[in-house]
């Protein structure tokens, strides 16, 4: 259940997502990047799948969805299994309406005691108001020590 604060909270993550609208420069599209990564730090599904828009086509490695009711359920999985979550985001290009960004997050499996490190990419479009309408993303997964960890 959602308490009111958690959802002033969702809000204002809303808005300040979309405030940040095309066409990019490189301090709107590195702030762009910035609030995404820290609301996908927050692993709250619902949150991070306000900054997509309601028709949101979405490629996850071998996984294609639409919309964020797929988006907010696959996430919630996602960090049920992602014990540990830390991700780190880095602008790589922009255009218009356009961010491509290379990205690393730790995670643990707990079913099995194994850290691991994800490096990857993903492209992003945005619709006139900052909402992303396509996410594309490629990542591999590197068996790490827990002394290998750097996020």
């Amino acid at each position: 259940m959602i308490n009111s604060n958690q959802r002033k909270d969702k809000i204002k993550s809303k808005k300040q997502m979309n405030k940040i609208i095309p066409p990019f420069t490189e301090e709107t599209a590195r702030a762009k990047v910035q609030l995404a990564e820290d609301a996908w730090n927050s692993k709250d599904p619902i949150k991070v799948s306000l900054a997509y828009s309601k028709q949101s086509q979405w490629r996850n490695r071998d996984q294609f969805f639409e919309g964020r009711d797929a988006i907010a359920g696959f996430l919630a999985n996602k960090w049920q299994k992602e014990a540990h979550y830390k991700l780190k985001k880095y602008l790589w290009s922009y255009t218009d309406n356009r961010i491509s960004v290379r990205f690393e997050y730790e995670w643990l499996d707990e079913a099995n005691e194994q850290w691991y490190r994800t490096h990857g990419n993903e492209h992003w479009e945005f619709d006139p108001e900052g909402l992303m309408l396509i996410r594309d993303m490629s990542a591999n997964d590197v068996k790490i020590n827990s002394s290998e960890r750097k996020l």
